[in-house]
């Protein structure tokens, strides 16, 4: 851990040598996972944009995290400790340290979009204030990669069809779920998954249509069953010291820009992902990403409705212990917040 930091550290600061002006603010900047072509093509137009829209002098130093050697589940240690000024944060796997910020995006909750952005905006205030106390860190943005679904090298009918199999989690409620159905869950970054499904380490994997197409999992999986079971919800996070070197008008100004970028991939969660599915099934209306020839599974109403029961059966009672035991009061202000919005309840 600590080479990982000395070295991300290092080259986020060799690269700052070269910003042009010392008026100016450097940034830090750890982006998403270089396979997500289409976030990382967003994020890196709008980190090299951001002082010129926003009016805020600031010299960035933009790289997606794979490319410095950031591990997803260490990215709110590595705010934390001053690592990286901003970081986009895979929140399920950075969970682990504190799982209250897991009640974002818990495993079938929310599975479509329009009821993920109500959980997430209804949480945002709490996410917040515990990220800031926790981590000093601030959020900044808050957005899914889209639905999550089944890419797997099985010949797969329904959720039944996972008993016995490998397939790669990412958060501890999704690895509840998997359990449940009898599958054994395997933790892997985006980045290991390709070669895990290839190598067999893994007979199926979970991520959105657009992350799975444009990361070629159709290449090393055969059937898509396209339930969805939550939205992978991210974060850009901010280091607080950093932060609060810029003036309250400045902070302003920085966050009608994230505000932007939030609004801009929340819309490519919503909209990318028809046209993945379709392309990585072979469909005619195949538009904008790459065409391969999966199977496409039909989604029964049974396995729609054995979502919603594993939520309130297993995943809910599993995070409420597991969050109580950290704070006394985590389950309650989720039922106040995202259960609010959602329309759940935990007992």
């Amino acid at each position: 851990m600590r080479s990982i930091i000395a070295s991300a550290a290092l080259a986020a600061g060799l690269a700052i040598g070269l910003s042009p002006a010392s008026a100016q603010t450097p940034l830090r900047v750890a982006g998403n996972f270089s396979q997500n072509v289409k976030q990382v093509d967003i994020e890196r137009a709008f980190f090299d944009a951001l002082g010129a829209k926003s009016g805020v002098p600031i010299a960035m130093n933009y790289n997606p995290m794979d490319v410095v050697g950031v591990k997803a589940p260490d990215a709110l240690r590595m705010l934390r400790g001053g690592s990286f000024d901003v970081m986009s944060v895979q929140i399920g796997m950075a969970s682990r340290d504190d799982p209250f910020f897991e009640g974002v995006d818990l495993i079938g909750v929310a599975t479509d979009m329009v009821g993920q952005r109500k959980v997430v905006d209804a949480y945002r205030a709490a996410f917040d204030e515990r990220l800031q106390k926790r981590f000093n860190a601030k959020v900044l943005a808050l957005w899914p990669f889209g639905p999550q679904v089944f890419y797997c090298n099985h010949d797969i009918k329904s959720l039944k069809d996972l008993k016995g199999l490998k397939v790669r989690s990412f958060t501890p409620s999704m690895s509840a779920m998997l359990e449940h159905f009898g599958a054994t869950p395997v933790t892997l970054q985006f980045s290991e998954v390709y070669p895990a499904l290839q190598r067999g380490v893994a007979s199926c994997g979970v991520t959105s249509p657009t992350s799975g197409n444009t990361g070629n999992w159709p290449e090393v999986t055969t059937h898509l069953l396209p339930l969805s079971v939550s939205g992978s919800v991210q974060g850009h996070f901010i280091n607080l010291d950093t932060w609060k070197k810029f003036s309250p008008e400045q902070q302003a100004k920085l966050m009608v820009q994230f505000k932007a970028l939030e609004d801009q991939l929340w819309n490519l969660a919503i909209t990318a992902n028809d046209d993945a599915t379709a392309c990585s099934t072979g469909q005619a209306d195949c538009k904008s990403h790459k065409k391969f020839a999966m199977k496409l599974v039909e989604i029964s109403p049974a396995d729609r409705q054995a979502i919603k029961d594993v939520a309130e059966k297993v995943v809910l009672p599993i995070w409420k212990k597991t969050c109580n035991a950290v704070d006394a009061g985590c389950s309650a202000k989720w039922n106040e917040t995202a259960g609010a919005a959602a329309g759940l309840t935990i007992q």
